[in-house]
């Protein structure tokens, strides 16, 4: 089953790839890889979480953000080489607006992670970091970007 097939029975569409807020692209190719810009929680254009995880925000809701992130890095990829053309997953990286003393970072990024996993099944495990920031764009939670294998 295609990439597309799996969001289409997952329920999900794939959103219109989010304008950039600064000077980059949303996405490059460079050989067989993409690089995408880090994807923030946008729906529509605007944040679906605000704040830091461990005070404004929940874990769970941070994680639900992070999904979300993923979800419109894919729409990243699919806008230049299309979702079916990605071979595996090879990196995500996530950064997590942390309340001090907030230590779950992985556990966020999860969210990123378990939902890519969906999506590409055993193509979708990939190498990753979840590292604590004092502060994002927008003063979102979450700010996701990867790096995949293309064909």
């Amino acid at each position: 089953m295609s990439a597309r097939e799996r969001l289409a029975d997952m329920g999900v569409t794939l959103p219109a790839v989010a304008a950039p807020l600064a000077a980059y692209v949303p996405a490059v190719r460079t050989g067989n890889l993409v690089y995408t810009s880090g994807q923030l929680p946008l729906e529509g254009g605007e944040p679906t979480h605000f704040g830091k995880v461990g005070e404004e925000v929940t874990p769970e809701g941070g994680k639900a953000a992070a999904r979300t992130c993923a979800l419109n890095a894919l729409a990243a990829i699919d806008a230049l080489v299309g979702i079916d053309s990605v071979v595996r997953v090879v990196k995500v990286v996530g950064f997590v607006a942390s309340a001090p003393g907030f230590t779950g970072q992985p556990g966020v990024v999860n969210g990123a992670s378990n939902f890519l996993g969906e999506v590409f099944g055993e193509h979708g495990a990939h190498a990753r970091s979840a590292v604590g920031v004092a502060s994002l764009p927008l003063d979102v939670p979450v700010e996701v970007e990867l790096i995949v294998e293309v064909a």
